[in-house]
């Protein structure tokens, strides 16, 4: 029995949601956290031919047998999180830790106004920033003032923790990526905060002895969306050319499209601490390779891609996703603890 956490290693969009839902899956948690921002960042998954976009419940939902619950370092929109309750009938296993920021109206007009936000930094315009700021300056609102929250209402470190006595499996998940920390991102062109392993496991309330692996998932060719550096960037006409366009699952802005990072994937888990990797989009490299379930079946191309990025992580990557669907992925972990 594990305790996991997810997260991205690169700019966000690496397909965290996916892999979340298919550790969820093989690893039986009773538990799936999230961690993070807030309803600044979406997680897509697909089933068969339904494909969900969530941006407050846990990407796991999809595995029908854990509790979800929010962490308290997590801002929340209530709005946003009771629609998405309702839309998945989730509301009777999912709960939220009780000293959650709240994200208010106030807090959406702020971000939506500030130029500097909006034009500058390529902000959501979903009031998290704002939000944050407020909590700093301990002024915000929590979830425990909020009346239509107090159904869902739990602590969640100690939920979190007594699973975790009790042996049994619980996955931690993050939201956004790397390059977008707070204090390791491309500065100002980042969140409201840090998005590292260390900041999601705070944000549950888990603390480092007890965390078994650390998955950074990263995307064969890295996105962006909003502005700052990004420097492995193919022009529009280079990405096209490739088949590659994609957009933001919150903002639906076309997402900027570069080029492999080693350097950037080397740095991201060291300080991540990541014991196993995951890379998603191979088959972008090589569409011969899409929807492939076994090593074995991927292309020369691919593989040789992986050699490449698995010697700048540093690590083992045991997740392979080879499509958009849930069950196109080759999963290495039983071969990499033997």
């Amino acid at each position: 029995m594990t305790c996991t956490i997810i997260v991205g290693g690169f700019f966000g969009d690496e397909g965290k949601g996916k892999i979340v839902a298919h550790i969820a899956h093989q690893d039986n948690p009773t538990i799936i956290a999230r961690g993070g921002v807030g309803p600044n960042a979406g997680h897509t998954v697909q089933v068969g031919d339904r494909q969900y976009g969530v941006r407050m419940v846990p990407s796991g939902f999809v595995y029908p047998d854990a509790r979800l619950c929010i962490g308290s370092g997590v801002l929340v929109d209530p709005r946003v999180l009771l629609n998405e309750l309702d839309t998945l009938d989730a509301h009777r296993r999912c709960f939220v830790d009780f000293r959650c920021g709240i994200i208010e109206e106030e807090h959406i007009l702020r971000d939506k106004a500030s130029d500097h936000l909006r034009e500058t930094i390529g902000s959501t315009g979903t009031g998290c920033g704002p939000a944050n700021a407020d909590r700093v300056m301990r002024t915000g609102r929590l979830a425990r003032d909020l009346p239509e929250l107090q159904p869902y209402l739990l602590d969640v470190p100690a939920a979190v923790n007594a699973e975790i006595e009790n042996g049994n499996s619980v996955l931690l998940e993050g939201t956004q990526g790397f390059g977008i920390s707070l204090y390791y991102g491309t500065y100002p062109y980042v969140t409201s905060k840090d998005t590292s392993a260390s900041q999601i496991a705070a944000d549950i309330g888990v603390g480092p002895t007890v965390i078994d692996d650390v998955v950074v998932v990263f995307k064969a060719y890295p996105t962006r969306v909003g502005e700052g550096p990004f420097s492995t960037e193919m022009s529009h006409d280079e990405s096209t050319a490739l088949g590659l366009q994609e957009f933001g699952t919150v903002t639906h802005r076309e997402r900027r499209i570069g080029a492999w990072d080693g350097e950037m994937a080397r740095y991201s888990a060291m300080i991540n601490g990541c014991t196993q990797a995951a890379i998603t989009g191979i088959d972008k490299v090589d569409h011969a390779c899409a929807g492939v379930t076994e090593f074995r079946r991927l292309s020369p191309r691919a593989k040789e891609f992986l050699r490449d990025a698995e010697a700048d992580i540093g690590r083992p990557i045991t997740l392979i996703s080879t499509g958009p669907e849930l069950s196109q992925i080759i999963d290495l972990r039983a071969e990499y603890c033997t």
